[in-house]
Order: structure tokens, then sequence, then C-alpha cells
């Protein structure tokens, strides 16, 4: 086991002590981070969802902000605004909570799409521009973002441009009954406040740079987009992927692959991810309200007609 194999799992088992009994999920979340993406978690209240987000912060020694979103959230409360300064005669610009390694979005659907829209640029450029000028963001830089897909009471649906944004989306279930006597018995025990960073910032840009530099075979990549296009031809969809879920996907294989301690991909990396990357990224061309299992239903039934390469 490399060095890196043991920051990963490292990593991973320091998520594990808080959430119990979902080792795959957590293993997504720290793909999503060494893919240099960000990650929606979608799923019913009270499962941890927030937790994860959470613990996967806590765990790394990077600067960290949670913004809970809602309805009276504005743009400036994100991004920062311009103060005038009577010492000086100058507006100065004061920085918002945008302004760390890791951020919290929880319930981003329950604010307006004014205010929504201001991630656009720090999720697909790592910078923000205020009042022409352009500040660039700390690195490592990730979202992570909740949300409840069943309540729609006060809540603005993300758009397919904001969807897009995110590499990944996952969700967590509920827990088994084993791991939940163990959740319920434990009550005061293992917190997410009592966690302990095991990788520094500068350890996971290292960790990023050496994900970007897994090997991928010129056929995986043709696999990679006859998937894509694939789903951009299929009669049961109105909306495919677009070439960033492309290169989500590539990216995510790529992570996928040194999470398993590999330096070079195999197609079952793709398959695996195929689902988290693609699954938000498709509308079906049915009038009728489509969900998660709907589209990865579709997704599937691409995958398995794809040809996988030897």
């Amino acid at each position: 086991m490399n060095n890196n194999t043991q920051k990963i799992r490292a990593l991973e088992a320091n998520i594990g002590t808080v959430i119990k009994g979902k080792p795959e999920v957590i293993r997504m979340a720290v793909i999503a981070l060494l893919a240099r993406g960000h990650l929606l978690i979608e799923d019913v209240p009270g499962v941890g969802k927030t937790t994860l987000a959470h613990a996967l912060a806590k765990s790394l020694g990077c600067a960290f902000q949670r913004i809970q979103f809602t309805s009276d959230l504005l743009p400036s409360d994100i991004i920062g605004v311009s103060i005038y300064n009577q010492t000086s005669h100058e507006f100065e610009f004061k920085q918002g909570p945008i302004f760390s390694n890791i951020i919290l979005a929880d319930e981003i659907n329950r604010t307006t799409p004014k205010t929504q829209s201001c991630l656009l640029e720090a999720m697909n450029d790592f910078q923000v521009s205020v009042e022409n000028r352009t500040y660039l963001l700390p690195l490592p830089f990730m979202v992570l973002a909740t949300q409840n897909p069943l309540e729609y009471h006060g809540t603005f649906p993300l758009p397919e441009s904001q969807l897009d944004r995110f590499m990944m989306r996952i969700k967590i279930g509920y827990p088994s009954e084993t791991h939940e006597i163990e959740i319920l018995t434990s009550a005061g025990g293992n917190r997410v406040e009592d966690l302990l960073p095991v990788v520094s910032s500068d350890e996971v840009l290292e960790l990023q740079a050496f994900s970007e530099k897994v090997r991928m075979d010129r056929s995986l990549v043709d696999y990679i987009l006859k998937i894509v296009s694939a789903t951009r031809t299929s009669e049961l969809l109105a909306l495919g992927v677009s070439t960033r879920g492309a290169i989500h996907l590539y990216r995510a294989s790529q992570g996928k692959a040194m999470a398993d301690g590999r330096d070079y991909c195999i197609p079952d990396d793709i398959k695996e991810m195929v689902f988290p990357i693609l699954s938000h990224r498709v509308m079906l061309s049915s009038r009728l309200e489509s969900n998660r299992e709907d589209a990865e239903e579709v997704i599937n039934d691409i995958v398995e007609r794809v040809a996988v390469p030897l």
C-alpha cells in the first residue's frame, strides 16, 4: 500500500467513525474530492446528509464554512460585499463565506435562483467576479450541497446548468438494523464535532494532482464517449449528457482507480461511476415527472448495450 492509498484509507476511516455502515457512500465522497469535483447529497431528512458533508470537511485540514440556504439569502451573503471605508475614502471588498476550501451548502434548493446562480462561476472556475474584479478562491475548493428530493414546499429546484456543475449526486439511504442499533446505543459517543483532520490541505492538492496522472487507455476514453453519445441519441431522453459530464466521468474514473490503489483505470471504474455522475444530467423525454430511478434505468440499459473494451 503506497503513501497516497494510506492517506485515502485514513480519510475514509475517519469519516466512518460517524457515518456508520456506509463505506460505499464515503468512498464516493472521497472520489469526488480526489477528482476536484463538487458533490450533491440528495436524500430524505435525517439519514446523515449534513453529517457526511461536515465529517468530510472536518477530516481535512482546510478552511470550512457552512451556509444554511434560505429563501431570504442574498448573493452578497455568500460572495461578500463592498463597504465604504471612511478612513481611506475607498470601497473595500469584504469576503463572504465562499472564500473557504470546503463549503457546505445546506438545503441548497431552499434559496432563490438568483442566489443559486452566484455559485456557478465559483464551482466551474474556482473564482468569483464582483464589481468588475475577479477574486481567486483558495485551493482546494469543493462545494458539498444537500437537498431533500421529496419536500417541494418553499423550494426552488436546481436548474440543469446548476446540476451540471455537480460532478456527482449520491444518496445515503437508511442504515441497516445492525448499524442503526449501533447509532442509537452510541449516542453521545463519536460526534462529528470531535473529528480531527487526518489530511492537510497541501496533501489534498497532492492527491488531486496524482489522481489526474492515473492512466486512462484510449479504448476506455472511447468507451466513455460511446456511453455519453448514446444518451444524446436515445429516444427515451430529451436531454443527454454534456461534454462537462463526459469530463467528470473521465476524472471520477481516475479518482476511483486511485482510491482503489491503482495508477491505471479499468472498465469497471467507469461502469461504477456512471450512475452517480450521469443520472442527474439527463432528462427523460416523457412528459411525466421523472425521478432518479427512471433515469438510472435508462442509463443502465445504455451501459448494457455499449460494448466493453477488452
